[in-house]
């Protein structure tokens, strides 16, 4: 494999720099953390399975017109994607009550709510990643009401099709986070692309029929099985990896 040049090492995956100035290629991790990467631990394979995942529904959003940063799968473990800016403002939108919002709000976990809920959260660890909200957004200049918008707008859309698709395996979308960057074009014009992944690390997928969690919950209540649980869902998707390119192995690196 080439030498890359790391340009930042998160808790699921590395970037390295792309080929051209305008990409990067994103490399899936065996990392499983919780709580801002208080609980850690390697399982392999994960990383193999959150690529082959997000992979295929980055490529089905972008044929119903969401515009993300894939560009294509290099191998089984990294995707060539476009640089973007990212917005510092993961959008998670809600469907069925789970997670902090049960905490939170005093919920039952499986309430379904009657329409979508979208909430804001600034992306920064340190801080515990907080809830704020579009005034937080929009005083801070994190974002201009117009990408505001539009973003929440690409969130719901997103949420229509995944509860379809999900549905149509005989999965619940309960919540997903995502995330948005600025792409820009030659001629200094920004675009809103969709970007980091979409896999069970960041979706909240229940059995239809049984309720079963078939998402990082597994790991993050210390239910067992996460692997186990990212395959079949890989498998009713029609993705299988082959388990002998299951190797945590990183590649060659200059820092």
């Amino acid at each position: 494999m080439s030498k890359k040049k790391i340009l930042y090492d998160g808790k699921a995956k590395t970037i390295f720099e792309g080929p051209t100035l305008d990409t990067v290629i994103q490399y899936f991790k065996d990392d499983a953390t919780a709580n801002n990467a208080e609980k850690h631990s390697i399982i392999n394979g994960k990383g193999v399975l959150n690529n082959s995942i997000s992979d295929y529904l980055m490529q089905k959003l972008n044929e119903i017109g969401i515009p993300t940063h894939y560009i294509k799968k290099l191998n089984m473990r990294e995707q060539l994607v476009r640089k973007v800016e990212i917005i510092p403002v993961e959008f998670v939108v809600r469907n069925i009550a789970a997670g902090s919002i049960v905490k939170r709000l005093g919920l039952k976990e499986g309430n379904v709510f009657s329409r979508p809920l979208i909430e804001h959260y600034l992306k920064k660890d340190e801080l515990g990643d907080p809830l704020i909200n579009e005034d937080h957004i929009l005083n801070f200049q994190w974002s201009t009401r117009n990408e505001l918008e539009e973003m929440q707008e690409y969130g719901l859309r997103i949420n229509d099709f995944l509860r379809g698709l999900f549905f149509g395996i005989g999965l619940k979308l309960v919540d997903f986070k995502i995330e948005f960057g600025r792409y820009y074009s030659e001629d200094g014009n920004s675009i809103l692309l969709l970007a980091d992944e979409i896999s069970p690390d960041n979706c909240r997928l229940w059995d239809i029929k049984t309720n079963k969690k078939m998402d990082k919950d597994l790991f993050r209540q210390e239910l067992g099985g996460l692997k186990e649980a990212y395959q079949e869902v890989a498998n009713r998707l029609g993705i299988i990896p082959e388990k002998k390119n299951y190797s945590s192995a990183k590649p060659e690196i200059v820092k």
